[in-house]
């Protein structure tokens, strides 16, 4: 069959199963099978589509109806302009997540970091860690509960050369960490999905395949969000920065949370929900307060 019957197929075919991308996923697939880009596979649209290349993208394609994200299928994400490895062990990277970092990069050109190490909590495949590391040219501490999760980052690590500036560690949040006030910045994709949300049904393609570890957030999607303001005196700096990734409607609640720990004696000096290019609630920013409490 020619390239373009087997986009035209596969789209269809995909549609049927309730996929709305089906004309981009068979896209990738296709390109995936033929070790070609989307553009190489439109000049290529009259090529008779080898044996070989045709069994491998008929598996793809049979994996996809079955709601298998075409992440998982490739093994591959990619995130920051990077191909990322990812497998079932992690989450897949998202746009909401490049927002984060926007965030986070924009703040330290604007205010410079202080020396010390950065934090990356629930650190899954390594994608923040890695970015940073190569934006900022810094040390990060990037920790995951999941060993599986952290095999994973390791390879991302590895791939983008930053194994000598990313310290990989397995822990529970901050509890491998001894008080010592000693990291300027923290920046976490935490799980922030509410158990109602996953009794209510996620899409199949996140219900079916990524890890329910790094999901849920707890009855209110808040639990890891409130566990990592807890632990924040012991080990950020004065004046420290935090960036965390939130659900589109969880602000209002965090703001709940977290003012009455603002002020002159407080631990904070500033909250802010910062919101995405959508106007939707996606980043919780918090600066430690200057009086060292």
């Amino acid at each position: 069959m020619r390239v373009i019957d087997l986009l035209r197929t596969a789209a269809s075919e995909l549609r049927l199963a309730g996929i709305d991308s089906g004309d981009l996923d068979g896209q990738l697939l296709l390109g995936a099978s033929l070790h070609k880009s989307r553009t190489e596979l439109y000049l290529a649209a009259d090529m008779e589509v080898p044996e070989e290349a045709l069994q491998v993208f008929l598996r793809y394609l049979e994996r996809r109806k079955r709601r298998e994200p075409v992440a998982y299928i490739l093994g591959e994400r990619e995130f920051w302009s990077l191909p990322f490895i990812v497998n079932p062990s992690v989450l897949i990277p998202r746009p909401e997540t490049e927002f984060l970092v926007e965030q986070v990069l924009t703040a330290c050109r604007r205010k410079s970091l202080p020396d010390g190490w950065i934090l990356d909590l629930c650190c899954g495949s390594g994608a923040i860690a890695v970015v940073l590391a190569l934006e900022l040219q810094r040390d990060v501490v990037a920790v995951d509960l999941s060993g599986d999760a952290l095999a994973v980052a390791q390879q991302n690590c590895r791939r983008h050369r930053v194994d000598d500036r990313v310290a990989l560690v397995k822990a529970d949040l901050l509890t491998a960490f001894a008080a010592g006030r000693q990291f300027p910045l923290l920046v976490s994709n935490p799980p922030y999905v509410s158990r109602r949300q996953i009794r209510q049904g996620l899409d199949p393609e996140v219900a079916g395949y990524e890890p329910l570890l790094a999901l849920d957030g707890g009855e209110d999607g808040l639990d890891i969000i409130a566990r990592i303001k807890d632990m924040l005196p012991s080990i950020m700096r004065p004046g420290g920065e935090v960036f965390i990734e939130i659900g589109a409607e969880q602000g209002p609640a965090l703001s709940r949370l977290l003012v009455p720990a603002t002020g002159p004696d407080g631990l904070l000096k500033t909250v802010e929900i910062l919101k995405d290019y959508a106007g939707r609630d996606r980043v919780l920013h918090l600066t430690m307060s200057e009086n060292g409490r």
